[in-house]
């Protein structure tokens, strides 16, 4: 789905909406994407306003959280349930779903292990551990269970 090019993908959630509020046909990964905005009614203004979409900055030093990001977070994690990769992480979601009993709630739980997954491959320069991320996701499973 993503380049490496901001515009682009911003592009690609502001088409994915406009094509969803306008009941046209949607491919698959755009059904995805407008799903995950419907999700997030505070981020749908930014992404009807094309314009502020494309070009805002979203600077951690600001104290604002980069929408495109978050989003982009719950599509990488709806993909690996769909997939079950890493092995065992859709069981862990679907138990965790049980204990939570909100399936966006239980998204965000897992995004904290996957961002600091990620950002722990970016800080060494080696892929993400995926055995760290499935620890993660059972140590959010155990703590619910208290």
């Amino acid at each position: 789905m993503f380049s490496n090019d901001r515009s682009e993908i911003r592009r690609m959630f502001i088409e994915s909406w406009r094509k969803h509020q306008q009941k046209l046909p949607l491919q698959p990964l755009e059904r995805l994407i407008a799903g995950v905005i419907r999700e997030h009614p505070e981020y749908q203004q930014l992404i009807e306003t094309p314009e502020q979409a494309l070009e805002q900055d979203f600077l951690p030093d600001a104290g604002r959280s980069n929408p495109f990001l978050h989003m982009g977070m719950h599509i990488s994690l709806q993909e690996q349930l769909a997939a079950d990769r890493p092995a065992g992480i859709a069981p862990l979601f679907q138990a965790l779903r049980e204990q939570t009993g909100d399936p966006h709630v239980t998204e965000h739980l897992l995004m904290e292990c996957l961002g600091k997954v990620l950002w722990e491959a970016q800080q060494s320069a080696r892929p993400p551990d995926e055995q760290a991320y499935l620890a993660c996701a059972r140590a959010l499973l155990q703590a619910q269970r208290r």
